[in-house]
């Protein structure tokens, strides 16, 4: 049978080209012949500079002005200039003059806006037998390409220890090239595991525990260890996130699929329906409110969640949806196709929705129910996905979505009249940065916060292929999408990263960003828990009954 291979030695602004090669001696002596001669030469094949070499590609420019764009804010946009030192906004206004030694880049007519900031992503993660295949290098540089400059990854435990999980993300973070924060799942409880989250949290810049509800046997917890973990969240001042989906329920729908013989992809779907995805966020939020901490429910893929959330939040409770791109722009449809490479690579969990869940997620997205956009960028290869062929409980849950989502939600949302451009910065960067409690210095244009920027041409068009994306993955599950709204120039940490098709990133150059404990959503809560005490009227002083 014929193999599809992306040719490496063509560059990222050519057409990738494909061939169909029958015989692996061919295959072998076209590697050989073509295959770089340096780590150097290989990178710029790619479409990346060159790192640590003299060429004017990976030259870092420490003075940056951006002149003449529309500066966006999620509260405000203007006309005017931006001015950049080493690596820091240092002005905001028109007609900014500076000396030779500054990089000018031309924005007339086109948007000046923080950098995306993804609040979900899993590189270089440990599932299901196998590892996700972005790492921190080619995961993040597909998203600076992208215009997203910042993102939090969720660190899973080692063998229970939160210290052994954190050391082993700082080490494959070693290779990063833009900034990255941390979220901690939580999959176990004891009194260790207690005394580690209040050392994640007070010395390790961690705000946020994420507890799976789902994955019955690997990484899902019970009531009982959610209720503890959401007490000790509120004690920190950290967030409680959850992925909703019933665990128990799931694994009976999987049965249930398998003893009627529906073994591909789409049994995945269907062995864990909307209603159970519904359960168990009214359950997470049931308890939050219980326990009176702020709740965030991440993926929310379905209608039956939204509304519980929508529910919540008009009750006033403190609960933030994040609804993810994928969510947003597609159905379940292709995990019908015929063909099991195209249909596997949608399996993810929660899984994408019928038709009209992805319209109503965009609607309370564009209202205020949902508060910002993620991806649950959590990619697997087309051979990774094979393991599952005859078992779709097999198939590595995850898509990809780093590199897509600014595009796709600009074209969803802002050019279709949903949102207004001052809200698509709220929900793809500044609430995000309000939410994990890193605002202004991430999430804003303003003078003093880190020079985090990019340069979007709402009169240009994009195209997502496989074949020119930057991730690892072999595949794409938006593959063949257009649009208009392209992002042309991304500036991370103060440097031009992006320009021209071209990515300038040197492994190493990420930093980790601290993120610090009572962000805005704990505002109030010990007036609401004195307030709850005051109306218990309790206890009562009883006399004794009489002998």
């Amino acid at each position: 049978m014929a193999v599809e291979r992306n040719l490496p030695w063509k560059t990222s602004r050519e057409t990738k080209s494909i061939v169909s090669i029958n015989r692996p001696e061919l295959l072998l002596l076209l590697l050989l012949l073509s295959f770089p001669r340096s780590i150097s030469e290989l990178n710029q094949m790619q479409g990346y500079c060159a790192v640590a070499s003299d060429s004017e590609c990976s030259r870092s420019f420490t003075k940056i002005l951006i002149k003449e764009g529309t500066v966006v804010n999620a509260h405000h946009k203007e006309v005017a200039d931006v001015y950049i030192e080493d690596g820091v906004i240092v002005s905001v206004r028109p007609n900014i003059k500076v000396g030779d030694d500054v990089k000018i880049l031309d924005a007339t007519g086109k948007y000046v806006m923080p950098g995306g900031i993804d609040p979900h992503t899993h590189l270089e993660m440990e599932f299901m037998g196998t590892v996700t295949i972005d790492d921190f290098f080619t995961g993040q540089a597909a998203a600076l390409a992208g215009g997203t400059t910042m993102h939090i990854d969720f660190v899973i435990p080692v063998n229970g220890s939160l210290s052994a999980g954190f050391e082993s993300y700082k080490n494959k973070a070693k290779k990063a090239v833009m900034d990255y924060g941390f979220h901690m799942a939580i999959i176990k409880w004891d009194e260790e595991v207690a005394k580690e989250m209040e050392l994640m949290v007070k010395e390790n810049g961690i705000n946020s525990f994420k507890f799976f509800m789902a994955y019955k046997g690997s990484l899902m917890v019970n009531d009982e260890l959610l209720m503890q973990g959401l007490e000790k969240c509120k004690s920190l001042g950290a967030l409680a996130m959850v992925h909703a989906e019933n665990g128990d329920g799931v694994a009976e729908g999987q049965k249930r699929m398998i003893d009627l013989g529906i073994t591909g992809p789409e049994g995945h779907a269907l062995s864990r329906p909307p209603v159970l995805e519904g359960e168990a966020t009214a359950r997470a939020i049931h308890l939050a409110s219980f326990v009176n901490t702020p709740l965030y429910v991440v993926h929310v893929m379905s209608i039956n969640a939204m509304e519980e959330i929508a529910k919540a939040r008009k009750a006033g409770q403190r609960v933030i949806g994040e609804p993810v791109v994928s969510g947003l722009v597609l159905d379940d449809s292709w995990l019908w196709d015929p063909d099991f490479t195209t249909a596997a690579k949608y399996v993810m969990s929660p899984p994408i929705r019928k038709a009209g869940h992805d319209k109503a997620l965009q609607s309370a997205l564009s209202t205020g129910i949902l508060q910002l956009v993620g991806t649950d960028h959590c990619t697997f290869n087309s051979t990774q996905k094979a393991f599952g062929f005859d078992d779709f409980r097999k198939i590595p849950n995850g898509v990809n979505g780093i590199e897509e989502r600014m595009h796709l939600i600009w074209d969803t949302m802002v050019v279709s009249g949903q949102i207004s451009v001052t809200d698509y910065v709220r929900i793809t960067s500044t609430e995000c940065a309000r939410i994990f409690n890193i605002y202004p210095r991430k999430g804003a244009i303003l003078e003093g916060s880190d020079a985090d920027i990019i340069i979007l041409n709402p009169n240009a068009s994009f195209k997502v292929t496989a074949a020119s994306h930057h991730s690892k993955s072999d595949t794409n599950v938006y593959d063949g999408r257009t649009g208009k709204g392209k992002v042309e120039v991304t500036i991370s940490g103060g440097r031009v990263v992006w320009e021209d098709g071209m990515l300038n990133v040197m492994p190493g150059s990420g930093k980790y960003i601290r993120m610090a404990p009572y962000g805005y959503l704990f505002d109030g809560i010990e007036k609401a828990d004195a307030a709850y005490l005051a109306s218990l009227r309790a206890p009562v002083q009883r006399t004794k009954a009489a002998a």
